[in-house]
Protein backbone atom coordinates (compact mmCIF):
# COMPACT_ATOMS: atom_id res chain seq x y z
CA UNK A 1 0.00 0.00 0.00
CA UNK A 2 0.93 3.75 -0.72
CA UNK A 3 2.83 5.20 2.78
CA UNK A 4 0.37 8.09 2.48
CA UNK A 5 -2.49 6.19 3.38
CA UNK A 6 -0.49 6.06 6.31
CA UNK A 7 0.22 8.98 7.19
CA UNK A 8 -1.88 10.52 9.38
CA UNK A 9 -1.88 14.22 8.02
CA UNK A 10 -2.42 12.86 4.91
CA UNK A 11 -5.97 11.52 5.92
CA UNK A 12 -6.75 15.19 6.52
CA UNK A 13 -6.13 15.83 2.97
CA UNK A 14 -7.82 15.44 -0.25
CA UNK A 15 -7.21 15.12 -3.53
CA UNK A 16 -9.69 16.92 -6.01
CA UNK A 17 -10.54 13.94 -8.32
CA UNK A 18 -12.77 15.62 -10.75
CA UNK A 19 -10.37 18.00 -11.71
CA UNK A 20 -7.38 16.03 -12.26
CA UNK A 21 -9.29 13.40 -14.13
CA UNK A 22 -10.82 16.71 -16.48
CA UNK A 23 -6.82 17.39 -16.54
CA UNK A 24 -6.28 14.31 -17.75
CA UNK A 25 -9.15 13.65 -20.40
CA UNK A 26 -7.68 16.92 -22.06
CA UNK A 27 -4.16 14.72 -21.94
CA UNK A 28 -5.84 11.79 -23.80
CA UNK A 29 -7.33 14.45 -26.58
CA UNK A 30 -4.25 16.44 -27.04
CA UNK A 31 -2.61 12.67 -26.95
CA UNK A 32 -5.00 11.12 -29.88
CA UNK A 33 -4.46 14.47 -31.45
CA UNK A 34 -0.45 13.71 -31.65
CA UNK A 35 -0.84 10.58 -32.84
CA UNK A 36 -2.66 10.85 -35.95
CA UNK A 37 -0.34 14.20 -36.69
CA UNK A 38 3.11 12.50 -35.57
CA UNK A 39 4.93 11.51 -39.03
CA UNK A 40 6.20 7.89 -39.25
CA UNK A 41 9.51 9.00 -40.79
CA UNK A 42 11.81 12.02 -40.13
CA UNK A 43 11.84 12.88 -43.71
CA UNK A 44 8.43 13.21 -43.71
CA UNK A 45 8.98 15.41 -40.55
CA UNK A 46 11.81 17.28 -41.64
CA UNK A 47 9.96 18.23 -44.91
CA UNK A 48 6.13 19.10 -43.65
CA UNK A 49 7.03 22.14 -41.91
CA UNK A 50 3.24 22.38 -40.22
CA UNK A 51 3.44 18.76 -39.51
CA UNK A 52 6.46 19.85 -37.65
CA UNK A 53 5.53 23.01 -36.03
CA UNK A 54 2.07 21.18 -34.75
CA UNK A 55 3.82 18.19 -33.45
CA UNK A 56 6.25 20.70 -31.41
CA UNK A 57 3.12 22.43 -30.40
CA UNK A 58 1.46 19.30 -28.97
CA UNK A 59 4.16 17.56 -27.31
CA UNK A 60 4.46 20.83 -25.82
CA UNK A 61 1.30 20.89 -24.19
CA UNK A 62 0.89 17.51 -23.23
CA UNK A 63 4.51 17.92 -21.40
CA UNK A 64 2.95 21.30 -19.90
CA UNK A 65 0.18 18.95 -19.02
CA UNK A 66 1.63 16.85 -16.98
CA UNK A 67 3.29 19.08 -15.30
CA UNK A 68 0.47 20.94 -14.26
CA UNK A 69 -0.77 17.82 -12.45
CA UNK A 70 1.96 17.68 -10.74
CA UNK A 71 1.79 20.50 -9.36
CA UNK A 72 -1.51 20.21 -8.42
CA UNK A 73 -1.24 16.92 -6.87
CA UNK A 74 2.40 18.39 -4.66
CA UNK A 75 -0.27 21.35 -3.73
CA UNK A 76 -3.47 19.06 -2.91
CA UNK A 77 -1.11 16.64 -0.97
CA UNK A 78 0.20 19.51 0.58
CA UNK A 79 4.08 18.18 0.41
CA UNK A 80 5.78 21.39 0.36
CA UNK A 81 7.28 23.67 -1.72
CA UNK A 82 9.68 22.95 -4.58
CA UNK A 83 13.07 25.35 -4.71
CA UNK A 84 13.13 24.33 -8.39
CA UNK A 85 10.23 22.97 -10.78
CA UNK A 86 12.07 19.91 -11.44
CA UNK A 87 11.64 19.31 -7.31
CA UNK A 88 8.19 18.61 -7.77
CA UNK A 89 8.55 15.36 -9.27
CA UNK A 90 11.00 14.26 -6.33
CA UNK A 91 8.34 14.85 -4.19
CA UNK A 92 5.55 13.51 -5.52
CA UNK A 93 8.16 9.49 -5.87
CA UNK A 94 9.26 10.52 -1.65
CA UNK A 95 5.80 10.05 -1.16
CA UNK A 96 4.96 6.96 -4.17
CA UNK A 97 2.87 9.07 -6.32
CA UNK A 98 5.19 7.99 -8.81
CA UNK A 99 8.04 6.00 -9.80
CA UNK A 100 11.66 7.15 -9.86
CA UNK A 101 12.14 6.23 -13.08
CA UNK A 102 8.72 8.37 -14.17
CA UNK A 103 10.01 11.46 -12.46
CA UNK A 104 13.51 10.89 -14.70
CA UNK A 105 11.54 10.74 -17.52
CA UNK A 106 9.65 13.65 -16.79
CA UNK A 107 12.45 15.76 -16.09
CA UNK A 108 13.54 15.01 -19.34
CA UNK A 109 10.42 16.11 -21.11
CA UNK A 110 10.33 19.08 -19.23
CA UNK A 111 14.15 20.20 -20.33
CA UNK A 112 12.99 19.26 -24.33
CA UNK A 113 9.64 21.17 -23.51
CA UNK A 114 11.90 24.17 -21.90
CA UNK A 115 14.17 22.86 -25.83
CA UNK A 116 11.28 24.18 -27.65
CA UNK A 117 9.79 26.61 -26.11
CA UNK A 118 13.04 28.86 -25.34
CA UNK A 119 15.55 27.17 -27.65
CA UNK A 120 12.98 27.26 -30.72
CA UNK A 121 15.50 28.79 -33.71
CA UNK A 122 17.85 26.08 -32.97
CA UNK A 123 16.27 23.01 -32.63
CA UNK A 124 17.42 19.50 -33.93
CA UNK A 125 14.76 18.33 -35.99
CA UNK A 126 16.32 14.94 -35.53
CA UNK A 127 17.05 15.52 -31.94
CA UNK A 128 13.40 16.64 -31.25
CA UNK A 129 11.80 13.85 -33.18
CA UNK A 130 13.41 11.46 -31.88
CA UNK A 131 12.76 12.85 -28.34
CA UNK A 132 8.97 13.21 -29.82
CA UNK A 133 8.69 9.76 -30.18
CA UNK A 134 8.70 8.99 -26.68
CA UNK A 135 5.68 10.08 -26.29
CA UNK A 136 4.22 6.90 -24.79
CA UNK A 137 6.13 7.95 -21.51
CA UNK A 138 2.97 10.09 -21.26
CA UNK A 139 0.53 7.29 -20.98
CA UNK A 140 2.87 5.86 -18.48
CA UNK A 141 2.36 8.94 -16.38
CA UNK A 142 -1.12 8.65 -17.07
CA UNK A 143 -1.13 5.18 -15.82
CA UNK A 144 0.48 5.91 -12.77
CA UNK A 145 -1.53 9.13 -11.89
CA UNK A 146 -4.53 6.74 -11.98
CA UNK A 147 -3.56 4.05 -10.09
CA UNK A 148 -2.37 6.33 -7.38
CA UNK A 149 -6.32 7.91 -7.79
CA UNK A 150 -7.45 4.26 -7.09
CA UNK A 151 -5.30 3.30 -4.65
CA UNK A 152 -6.50 6.02 -2.53
CA UNK A 153 -9.90 6.20 -3.26
CA UNK A 154 -10.91 6.72 0.24
CA UNK A 155 -8.38 10.07 0.41
CA UNK A 156 -10.05 11.54 -2.52
CA UNK A 157 -12.91 14.38 -2.43
CA UNK A 158 -15.40 14.12 -5.45
CA UNK A 159 -16.75 17.84 -6.34
CA UNK A 160 -19.32 17.95 -8.55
Amino acid sequence: MIDVINDKKFRKKFIDETRIISMIGHLDKCYAEFITMFPSTIKEYKNNIEKRRACERTIQILIEGCIDICNLLVKELKLGLANEEEQIFELLTQKNVISEELALKLKQMKQFRNVLVHMYTDIDDELAYDDMKQHKDIMIFKKEIMEFIQENKTHIKRFK
